[in-house]
């Protein structure tokens, strides 16, 4: 990988503007489009990153090129976002500083894309470990979350974040990430029931119909079809390159991993079907007595849908639309709404629902992001505010938008300045003043306390009487018409009665970043930003812990009858907040800039990416630069860069690295105007002094690389010299080795031919001789073994031919005797002979049969099923028969040795079998384990003597388990007894009753299906024995204690039986607090042990190892 030494080295166009020359604005444009048409979209002012949108993906924020950046001096390499990141990351943790990165720009400049590879960056480049890398993985999960519900489609951006978000990033002193704390801005909550064209709501709506499921759906009581919702509007409901239904699955992933439990989940959701369903719900006209028109609800499913999601009454909310009730200190005053005041409280109703949902979310967030400790911390902030917004159509919000923008300028001109006089003062260099535009003057105009254009509004918004937009517009054209920065058609200032640009009910403020149009229709209402005191009642009402939490005012026991602060009000006080708070910070700049409106790739607008740099101030921030010393760098690196330009410090200085930049420069004859020293840095003043340094040095390298090429060739040629020599010498002696050891082989090999020759005559010449003694005695031995043969067969001739003779005699003797018994016998045959021969023959099969079945009769064991196998086709009916009479008798042989214990013992065996077999994963190794019951002898134990005591009846188990705390996860140990009655903990050292729980009072038993000896004991709502909440419990037996604690409930006849419920999530009520316990199969540090572990307030995750 090629790595860039320097900032200077191989640039396209110029990197830092700073070293721009000659320095216009037709000049700063062009390199800005030159590097852009290289791919190079990151451009310095001295520290501030100049950031284009590429609107495409660029290979150059892999790991490796975060490897790259890491530890590495600002100007070393190529401009880049991550070594603005690591210039910061480095100052927080080596030298203590708070710091805050400020990303600016138009909408669609790139802003929210450069936080996350701030905070990409920032995450890559600290320590690991396991909770680092949960905070971590928390802190980038909270993005997709917020983009999901605070982000929208508009004709600027596909993602046009659509609220401003400042996070707090918190780091120990090792730079660790500890936690987060995220502020969010003016959510522009009129894009909920109403979008300009070509725009869409906020994405959760979309993704929601889009990627849930059609249970879920169904649950919601909504439909897949945008057409069908009033507030999404259809000619944008799908952008290019945007899946929905992928990012819903991203954010319930993202949602899941920063911790929210699934029924925060659900009744979110929930709140958001309710805000599509809300905009569905229309009204008509209805004529009363008296004259007046009483709105009524047109079609009243859709109302019915809301409220059964929000457990509202129908009839509460729909009074709530058709009439208002006004309270001045002892009196009450109900009015009627008709059909327009109808639709402003329906759309009032939605836009709060979901700006407070919003806030709540980011508060919900904060609360699973936030550090655990109290320790001092660093901080690094990181500000993705929305941009400068000049539309057609410019309102209420645009106003808000554009002073925030205002604020965020000052605050850039007012920090670089400073920055820039302290690093003079710093290094002892004589600062001088710079003229620049400062847009206090403008600031004063809008957020002024007596004449601010923020404060009459207020003020108009707070007076008796009749107000409307045009009475504020008459204000402003009185308090503001001299002003230079206000313009209006009816202001006193005659100069613009004849401007047609300017309608009447409009007026324009002269923006740092240039004019903008605001048409004043919608001020008042939106800065009164009020919510009816029904509505709030009527939401306070609904059976959903949420909307309670959302509408507080609702209470009727706490009725407030002051007015609250307008928006405009908030937001001030929020800007000057966020303000402070950037002040007590090292800041960092991003300035995003778009390079056209198409959204498309490869397209430089100049026109445009002029107007950014007009009202980001950008050439002014270059000129503050350039007006004392264009360029400084430390003394080491300066003297590293250009020590080969002079032969006092080639190739090593020795010296300290000032005075070797002072030999350096005396000998090239630089101007004593051109530069000057700091305490640690040399300051250069113009940039052609740099450019013919750099000149110099690269003529310098050419002739340095033309001088090792030259030794290196003179070195590689005698290298090869030598070794060819070296090469031959070898190659010879190894060449005469090799002929002495053919000629010796060859010499070797003739001695061992003869050699074998002889042995082989001499050897044939002795088997010769051994044959023929051989074939001598074996002819004697044949000779004499044939006539031996002779002999023996003659022997046996004359014996054989006697035996015949004799067996003739008997066999004939034999038949003369059958012959006579036949004669004597044949009276007593009668007919039925056959049959009585046939009824022996069975009776002896039969006798057979059973005498065979004795030898091969199996064990007495009940579990032994081997059975021999029927001889006879006839007997098989009877053979299994017999098989089952003979199980059935030693069954019951078998259970006649039971005794009452050992029966009740397999009886629960039985019961637990029934529970747990094929449910839990822990029940095989318990099947040979025996049920003892009094593991820890309670009876006879002397320590435990006063707790037997206290124990009424009978102790049927006692056994020592673990009482989990939901603080940490860990284990208590307790002693833990039952009886027929109640359930006792105590303290295992001490003996001391911790708590006894009466049977009646527990409901039921959570286990998992998992190996572990996790289980919850439930307790009925309103038991005096749940006043502190359920038990959390582990222990090795738990297969014996819920068995005994199951079959105890089973037995009684007053009581209900106890449930065993068995899932890998459950809840367990601590107190007032609920906590789900969650187990998992992972891999513990501890392969073969189960681990507890509190992930946050609402969570305990059990760690189970895989099997």
């Amino acid at each position: 990988m090629e790595v860039k030494t320097s900032l200077l080295d191989n640039m396209i166009g110029v990197g830092d503007m700073v070293l721009l020359e000659p320095l216009s604005e037709e000049s700063f444009i062009e390199n800005l489009k030159k590097r852009f048409d290289h791919n190079e979209i990151y451009t310095y002012i001295g520290s501030v990153v100049i950031s284009m949108n590429p609107y495409k993906s660029l290979s150059i924020y892999s790991a490796e090129k975060v490897e790259e950046y890491r530890n590495r001096n600002f100007y070393e390499l190529s401009p880049h976002i991550y070594a603005l990141a690591d210039e910061a990351y480095r100052s927080l943790r080596h030298q203590d500083k708070d710091q805050c990165i400020l990303i600016t720009g138009e909408s669609g400049a790139g802003k929210t894309e450069a936080s996350k590879f701030v905070m990409s960056y920032v995450a890559a480049v600290c320590g690991k470990g396991q909770e680092v890398n949960k905070v971590k993985e928390q802190l980038l999960q909270s993005n997709p979350v917020l983009e999901a519900f605070g982000n929208a489609k508009t004709v600027r951006n596909d993602n046009s974040s659509r609220f401003g978000k400042y996070m707090d990033i918190e780091f120990d002193f090792k730079g660790d990430p500890l936690g987060g704390v995220i502020s969010n801005y003016l959510l522009e909550k009129s894009r909920v029931v109403k979008q300009p064209r070509g725009e869409r709501n906020f994405h959760i709506f979309y993704q929601l119909l889009s990627g849930a499921s059609d249970d879920m759906l169904k649950k919601l009581k909504l439909d897949r079809d945008f057409s069908k919702y009033n507030y999404l509007s259809l000619d944008s409901a799908t952008v290019n390159g945007l899946d929905d239904a992928a990012s819903f699955r991203t954010v319930r992933n993202a949602m899941q991993i920063v911790g929210f439990m699934e029924d925060e989940v659900q009744s979110i959701l929930e709140l958001i079907a309710a805000v599509l369903k809300l905009g569905n719900i229309e009204f008509k006209p209805e004529s009363r007595v008296n004259g007046f028109d009483e709105s009524r609800v047109k079609d009243k499913n859709d109302l019915k849908e809301m409220c059964e999601l929000l457990g509202i009454e129908q009839s509460v909310l729909e009074r709530a639309f058709s009439f208002r009730t006004v309270e001045a200190k002892m009196e009450k005053v109900s009015t009627t709404l008709n059909v327009a005041q109808a639709y402003y409280a329906r759309d009032a109703l939605a836009k709060n629902l979901y700006s407070r949902l919003f806030t709540w979310l980011v508060n919900r967030i904060n609360e699973s992001i936030k550090a655990q400790t109290k320790t001092r911390k660093k901080v690094m902030g990181v500000l993705d505010i929305y941009g400068f917004e000049i539309f057609e159509d410019n309102s209420f919000e645009q106003f808000i938008i554009n002073y925030c923008n205002e604020k965020l300028q000052q605050i850039f001109i007012e920090l670089t300045l400073r920055e820039e006089q302290e690093e003079y003062i710093r290094e002892g260099i004589e600062w001088t003043n710079i003229e620049y535009f400062n847009n206090a003057i403008i600031c004063d105009l809008i957020e002024n306390n007596k004449n601010g254009i923020l404060a009459m509004l207020d003020e108009e918004c707070l007076r008796p009487g009749t107000v409307t937009d045009e009475t504020f517009l008459d204000k402003l054209n009185t308090v503001c018409a001299e002003h230079q920065h206000f313009e209006s058609r009816l202001s006193k200032n005659s100069k613009f009665l004849t401007d047609h640009s300017l309608p009447h009910n409009c007026f324009r403020i002269q923006h740092y970043a240039g004019k903008v149009l605001y048409r004043v229709e919608g001020f008042v209402d939106k800065n009164n930003d009020l919510l009816y005191r029904d509505l709030s009642q009527a939401m306070y009402k609904a059976n959903h812990n949420l909307i309670k939490l959302l509408f507080p005012e609702g209470n009727p026991a706490k009725v407030n009858l002051k007015r609250p602060p307008t928006a405009g009000f908030q937001f001030r006080a929020s800007v000057g907040t966020l303000m402070k708070n950037l002040l007590t910070k090292n800041p960092n700049y991003i300035r995003c800039i778009k390079p056209n409106d198409k959204k498309a790739a490869h397209i430089f607008t100049d026109s445009l990416v002029c107007h950014q740099v007009r009202y980001l101030g950008l050439m002014e921030n270059v000129r503050v630069r350039r007006a004392g010393y264009a360029f400084r760098q430390a003394y080491e690196p300066c003297l590293e860069r250009y020590k080969m330009l002079c032969k006092q410090t080639w190739p090593h200085w020795k010296g300290p690295a000032r005075e070797g930049v002072e030999v350096l420069l005396s000998d090239l004859q630089v101007p004593a105007e051109e530069f000057a020293y700091g305490r640690s840095k040399i300051f250069i003043r113009n940039p052609r002094t740099l450019f013919f340094l750099e000149e110099k040095r690269r003529q310098c390298l050419e002739d340095l690389a033309a001088l090792i090429q030259k030794i290196y060739r003179g070195w590689k040629c005698r290298t090869h010299f030598l070794l060819l020599k070296k090469s031959q010498v070898v190659v010879a002696a190894w060449y005469r080795r090799f002929a002495q050891q053919k000629k010796y082989q060859k010499i070797r090999c003739s001695a061992l031919v003869v050699q074998s020759f002889i042995r082989g005559w001499k050897a044939r010449k002795l088997l010769r001789e051994l044959k023929h003694k051989k074939r001598c005695e074996e002819a004697v031995t044949t000779i004499s073994a044939y006539w031996h043969g002779t002999q023996a067969r003659r022997e046996l001739k004359r014996l054989k031919e006697e035996a015949r003779r004799k067996h003739a005699i008997a066999v004939i003797w034999a038949y003369w005797l059958g012959l006579k018994v036949r004669r004597e016998y044949r009276k007593f045959f009668r007919a039925n002979a056959g049959k009585k021969i046939y009824d022996f023959t069975i009776q002896r099969i039969i006798q057979k049969y059973y005498l065979g079945l004795k030898k091969t009769m199996p064990s007495m064991s009940p579990i032994d099923k081997s059975w021999s196998t029927c001889p006879y086709g006839f007997l098989d009916g009877t053979h299994q028969e017999l098989r089952r009479i003979f199980h059935l008798w030693r069954c019951k042989k078998y259970r006649s040795q039971f005794t009452e214990e050992k029966k009740a013992t397999y009886e629960e065996k039985l019961a637990a079998s029934e529970l747990f077999k094929d449910k839990k994963a822990l029940y095989p190794s318990s099947v040979s384990q025996p049920f003892k019951g009094d593991y820890v002898e309670i009876t006879k134990n002397p320590k435990y003597q006063k707790l037997n005591s206290l124990v009424e009846d009978k102790v049927l188990l006692a056994d020592v388990v673990s009482k989990i705390n939901r603080a940490n996860g860990k284990g208590t140990p307790r002693i833990f007894l039952l009886t027929k009655k109640c359930l006792v903990l105590a303290d295992q050292k001490t003996g001391q009753v911790k708590a006894s729980v009466p049977l009646p009072d527990l409901s039921s038993v959570f286990v998992s299906t998992q190996n572990d000896g996790f289980f919850a004991l439930k307790l009925r709502e309103g038991a005096t024995s749940a006043a502190k909440g359920d038990y959390l419990l582990s222990s090795d037996r738990l297969i014996e204690i819920i068995t005994k604690l199951y079959c105890t409930g089973a037995a009684s006849a007053e009581r209900n039986q106890i449930k065993i419920d068995i899932s890998d999530e459950f809840l367990v009520q601590f107190k007032q607090d609920k906590v789900c316990v969650k187990f998992i199969q992972g891999t513990p540090k501890n392969s073969n042990s189960v681990s507890c572990k509190r992930k946050n307030n609402r969570l305990l995750e059990v760690s189970v190892p895989s099997p």
